[in-house]
């Protein structure tokens, strides 16, 4: 048993890797992408980074690294390489570097002067690798959402009414720099509640889900899950973009079964890599060794969620962040991603519900429907318009706005959790919905949390209010309710 539940991640890309869990402010959480319900014409785009925010994490709040270039990319014909790229650099500037405040007084606008603490940041497009191209420069970050006193009215009835006061002025007053640039694109850089939901506390002690976790080889009584991710923040950078704008051809797709009409997305960060002088071969009349900036180095990538985490091997982790989806094969990814070590577990770990018998083998001729979720085929396409397999997370452009959910696009409330695990378990492979030779039906196996515990929202970037650092979540308020195993 030692062995068999020993990677080091944590939640959804929040700590998927040795190297990049060392390094949260590069980190990718989760990207997400659908087309607007409220417009069609466009689709949104988010990715998450900073992951597991504690909204109390004062007086030096996470924020964007300014030595960080955090990117969106879009492969838009099919070629598994990047067509559209979109980059985001931030900088931060201090009023009063002497005080150790991230404010002095109310927060009442995006630019207030009572904030110590202040952060923009500039956004280039690079299509099909020509010059960059400016979307903006010194647009404003919205301040974090620091406490009730900080942001609000300043004469809350009782801590209840002050933490529902909170949102409403936050989201009326702070968060409203999304904006609107080249083409009617909308942008938003900066703190919301992060939409992610699972029961990673019990996922990775040794693969238990709470809900089945009395058929579990260490069994407890079945409870519903515990949202790991309830109270915490994340950092954000949506886009709302019009879809003719990002299609190949510059169309807005009609044919579902069409290569054009599925894009591939995902989200990167980057460092500068960093040389001495005396790498270089130069000399210091200091007797220092100062270094040089070269190019951006990427550190963390994300696409389809959980890839990483779950399907990635420990010692292959901190490598696939570093290299592009268009490698994926070459780079002998889809052996692990094709041949699942949960899936081989299963049995180990729920010895009444699966045997050797009723899990899938490994490998491509056994494992069509993985096939098919990295060839785009699981977006609409048929086996005649499958894509070159890779790690992107695909959207059908052509397919009905609000109808379409995870893996075609990326909806913040799509339980990708619950559907990757009946996944690697087989469900797509068998037509009755039973795991074969039990009574227990794949749509049994789930972590228990099916929803996130902030409340989204209606409009762009609808990612919700983030928590504030005083009424964050915690057993000890009890006006906002605490994390706990849900009913069984």
């Amino acid at each position: 048993m030692a062995g068999v539940w020993s990677s080091p991640a944590s939640a959804s890309s929040h700590r998927e890797a040795p190297a990049i869990s060392q390094d949260p402010t590069a980190d990718n959480t989760d990207v997400y992408t659908f087309r607007d319900v409220a417009d069609p014409s466009k689709v949104n785009i988010l990715a998450d980074f900073i992951g597991l925010e504690d909204p109390n994490g004062g007086p030096n709040f996470a924020r964007f690294g300014d030595d960080v270039q955090y990117s969106i990319h879009i492969d838009n014909n099919g070629d598994v390489a990047d067509d559209i790229t979109f980059n985001f650099r931030f900088r931060t500037t201090f009023r009063d570097p002497s005080s150790f405040l991230y404010n002095d007084g109310r927060i009442t606008e995006p630019n207030d002067y009572n904030l110590i603490q202040r952060q923009t940041y500039s956004v280039e497009r690079i299509t099909n690798g020509g010059p960059p191209e400016s979307f903006g420069t010194a647009l404003p970050v919205p301040p974090v959402n620091v406490g009730v006193r900080s942001v609000g009215t300043g004469s809350p009835a009782n801590q209840a009414a002050a933490f529902a006061e909170n949102r409403t002025v936050y989201e009326r007053d702070i968060a409203q720099p999304t904006v609107n640039t080249n083409g009617g694109v909308k942008m938003f850089a900066g703190t919301r509640e992060d939409p992610f939901f699972a029961d990673t506390g019990s996922i990775f002690d040794l693969g238990a889900l709470r809900p089945i976790q009395n058929n579990h080889l260490i069994p407890l009584p079945a409870t519903g899950g515990v949202d790991i991710l309830a109270g915490k923040n994340v950092h954000t950078i949506a886009m709302q973009l019009p879809i003719a704008s990002i299609t190949s051809g510059n169309i807005t797709p009609t044919v579902v079964d069409s290569k054009t009409s599925v894009i591939g997305v995902r989200a990167s960060t980057s460092r500068q890599r960093a040389e001495s002088v005396t790498r270089l071969g130069l000399t210091s009349s200091t007797g220092l060794t100062p270094i040089t900036t070269d190019r951006w180095v990427q550190v963390s990538r994300l696409a389809i969620p959980l890839v990483n985490e779950v399907l990635i091997p420990t010692d292959m982790k901190d490598r696939f962040n570093r290299t592009l989806p268009k490698n994926d094969g070459a780079n002998g990814f889809f052996n692990f991603i094709l041949d699942p070590e949960f899936t081989k577990l299963l049995p180990v770990l729920y010895p009444t519900v699966f045997n050797a018998g009723n899990i899938p083998g490994g490998g491509a001729a056994n494992r069509p429907d993985l096939v098919k979720l990295v060839t785009g085929q699981l977006a609409g396409l048929s086996p005649a318009n499958a894509l070159p397999p890779a790690d992107l997370l695909r959207i059908n452009l052509a397919s009905p706005a609000g109808v379409t959910a995870f893996p075609n696009g990326r909806r913040l409330a799509d339980d990708v959790v619950d559907t990757e695990i009946q996944v690697l378990a087989g469900a797509l492979l068998d037509a009755d919905g039973i795991i074969n030779g039990t009574a227990v039906p794949y749509s049994a196996l789930k972590d228990g949390v099916n929803a996130t515990d902030g409340v989204l929202l209606n409009t762009f970037p609808y990612a919700g209010t983030p928590f504030n650092g005083f009424t964050a979540r915690s057993c000890n308020t009890p006006d906002i309710a605490c994390p706990g195993p849900g009913a069984p």
